[in-house]
């Protein structure tokens, strides 16, 4: 993908400065002042038995709305902030660095990177001005619904259909699987096949209210980690929608799907880059005042390497993860810059949580401590926004080689 010159795009060498002042501080200003908030004000709960009960910290993500963190990259014109991207993943990294719930951090990034995201650039000024309000607001969750129980990394592989009726409305009929928010949302962005014959060209997408007669938003569903985001599959039992609730056209489903997923793969692990920080700080504190043999134990090489690491690794990942987005405001190589992000962040988060288990020995690997749970969190990061071989099989094909 191209991109006309910057003189011809006004503001973006504004944003690129901004984009690369972001990468270059790694302790700015706004992420610090939202880590230090996080860290005072969501606190509340108790984080290690909100994990064993798979418990959804509502009274906090009503503060990070009034805080302003779900209206961060929303227009001002629609109820947002009007930040730009730098400012978005900055508030995404010190969320994901003061908010040990990572579960909470996550699913705020999943809203605004999916579900605001298609409605701010696909919506129509109806559906724009009836739901982002409430969701920058937090007065209503938000899903987005592509995947479906058998489709896998082919999520254009789907079942779910759209049928339009005479009068313009549209019965939807189906069931998605493995959505984030999904067991709790109040509404639904849905994509369904209007023409089954046309494959991935006829696919549409809707935005579906979920307290109307046959949706039916079945339970949570436990998982190894991110036991705090709600997870769960939403099924769909001739669901009438007016013609209102199409985004774009007919057939233009896939199109917003690639457009919003690109970003959401490029930007969602902004909180996981954070959490990294976070395990890093606190396994060097720890090796600092843990004593063995008659020294602190970041005294023995086998510590202080492991902790090197951790440093690099994090370095790593945000620096990837303010590459994608100089890509996304250029327009240039932005789906290998999304894969090289998504990939680095999700496999240095498992590292990363893993060396800080070892730091942190014994303390590592029970509950009470809330290290070993960053570790079952991080898992998840490989399989979520297309795992981690469909990013090497993206990396390939844009290089060349593969299949």
């Amino acid at each position: 993908m191209s991109a006309a010159p910057s003189a011809e795009r006004p503001g973006i060498d504004a944003e690129l400065l901004s984009i690369a002042q972001a990468m270059a501080d790694v302790d700015h200003e706004v992420k610090r002042s939202v880590a230090g908030w996080a860290a005072a004000e969501l606190v509340d709960h108790d984080r290690v038995e909100a994990d064993r009960t798979s418990s959804f910290a509502h009274a906090d993500w009503k503060r990070c709305a009034q805080r302003g963190v779900q209206g961060v990259r929303v227009p001002v014109e629609l109820g947002g902030r009007g930040e730009d991207l730098a400012t978005t993943l900055l508030t995404l990294e010190g969320l994901g660095y003061g908010c040990r719930d990572n579960g909470l951090a996550f699913a705020i990034g999943s809203q605004i990177l999916s579900t605001q995201e298609t409605l701010v650039r696909f919506g129509t000024p109806e559906q724009q001005s009836h739901w982002l309000p409430r969701l920058v607001g937090g007065d209503a969750l938000g899903a987005f619904a592509m995947t479906e129980p058998d489709s896998g990394s082919d999520a254009y592989a789907m079942s779910t259909t759209a049928d339009r009726r005479d009068d313009g409305s549209y019965v939807l009929n189906g069931r998605k699987a493995w959505i984030t928010l999904g067991s709790r949302c109040d509404m639904v962005i849905v994509f369904a096949s209007t023409n089954p014959q046309a494959g991935r060209w006829g696919i549409s997408a809707f935005v579906v209210p979920t307290d109307v007669d046959g949706v039916d938003r079945l339970p949570n569903r436990e998982k190894m980690g991110m036991r705090t985001t709600p997870f769960g599959d939403i099924a769909f039992t001739d669901v009438v929608v007016p013609a209102s609730a199409l985004i774009g056209r007919e057939g233009a489903g896939a199109s917003i799907f690639n457009s919003v997923l690109e970003v959401e793969r490029s930007f969602v692990f902004a909180t996981q880059v954070g959490a990294i920080e976070r395990q890093l700080h606190d396994s060097i504190a720890y090796a600092r005042s843990r004593e063995q043999g008659g020294h602190p134990i970041g005294h023995y090489q086998a510590v202080s390497h492991r902790i090197a690491d951790m440093k690099q690794r994090h370095e790593a990942a945000r620096l990837f993860l303010y590459r994608a987005a100089m890509a996304f405001v250029t327009g240039r190589d932005v789906a290998m810059a999304a894969a090289l992000s998504k990939l680095t962040a999700s496999e240095t988060g498992v590292a990363a949580a893993l060396d800080g288990a070892m730091v942190h020995g014994a303390k590592g690997y029970v509950s009470e401590f809330e290290v070993e749970r960053d570790l079952r969190d991080a898992i998840g990061g490989l399989v979520y926004s297309g795992t981690s071989d469909i990013q090497r099989n993206i990396v390939a094909r844009l290089l060349g080689v593969g299949a």
